[in-house]
């Protein structure tokens, strides 16, 4: 049996293939283009160091540099059953969600120190709980229940200066299920209602006095007006009194000075009867009619 001599056959599409893919990996490894997403920076890195930071776009490395995005968006932190103390020694819980984003300029301290991708989650829920531990112990249960907005408002203030350490700003705060123990609240809860039994008391005395006095005010101008009316009544029966009065006054007066020139007309009345009679005496004579004036001439 003859041997067949071997035949090396090469074709030059598989080198092409090899050279193709190697130059893929290559390019892989060395691609200088990045590309920053919008709410986000980038950081540059250099074996393990950070080089700068990279604003939202387009970024060009060379091949010994890469780039990692870190969030500098609205984030949040949720603490629930936060626990604190007032200062009269009453336990409060209260659950609040957290609004915080990455101050732009301390994304470097921050990658560095807390996170790498700007997740400070936990960082503000300690820092939450003792903030409130803190602003809880400066109330009493009474002003913290009136309160609740100054609260809110120191709380947001503390945790400000708290996190600021961390490189985080707060954005707001929204404070939910606040709530004290089941006693105390049993107690506050009979204390509105007997405070509200007695504003209504308080308020259904004010009413019967209202009513007692408007009912005085009208009985005290109904008096008035019959005051008024009898006073006017009287004063008009005066007047005519004086006038009547006056009148007869001078009447009597007038009387008083004619006096004579009434006994004047009196006789002339007289004369003039006397003057019309017949010289006939009546034949019936009563007793209290007037006897005719005789007039006897001495001559006849």
């Amino acid at each position: 049996m003859v041997a067949l001599p071997s035949i090396n056959i090469t074709t030059p599409s598989a080198g092409k293939v090899v050279v193709g893919i190697a130059s893929l990996i290559a390019l892989a490894v060395l691609w200088p283009f990045y590309t920053v997403p919008t709410g986000y920076r980038g950081v540059v890195m250099q074996f393990g160091a950070i080089k700068g930071i990279e604003p939202e776009g387009l970024v060009i490395l060379p091949p010994w540099q890469k780039l990692s995005t870190f969030n500098v968006r609205a984030e949040e932190a949720g603490v629930e059953n936060a626990e604190g103390a007032t200062s009269d020694q009453q336990p409060v819980k209260v659950s609040l969600t957290v609004r915080y984003s990455i101050a732009p300029d301390k994304v470097a301290e921050v990658f560095e120190k807390y996170s790498r991708n700007g997740d400070l989650a936990s960082y503000v829920q300690t820092a939450t709980q003792e903030v409130f531990k803190a602003v809880t112990a400066r109330y009493t249960a009474p002003d913290l229940i009136a309160s609740r907005a100054k609260v809110s408002n120191d709380i947001s203030a503390g945790l400000k200066v708290k996190l600021e350490t961390y490189g985080a700003q707060v954005i707001n705060i929204d404070m939910r299920n606040f709530s004290f123990s089941g006693d105390y609240m049993n107690a506050i809860n009979q204390k509105v209602t007997q405070e509200q039994l007695r504003l209504a008391a308080e308020n259904k005395v004010k009413t019967v006095e209202a009513e007692q006095k408007q009912k005085v005010a009208i009985a005290e101008a109904e008096a008035t007006a019959l005051r008024a009316k009898a006073d006017g009544e009287a004063y008009a029966n005066l007047k005519i009194a004086q006038a009547q009065a006056d009148a007869l006054k001078v009447q009597n007066a007038a009387l008083a000075q004619n006096k004579d020139v009434l006994e004047l007309r009196r006789i002339e009345v007289e004369k003039a009867k006397a003057e019309k009679w017949d010289g006939k005496l009546p034949q019936n004579l009563y007793a209290s009619a007037p006897i005719p004036f005789l007039s006897m001439d001495k001559t006849k």
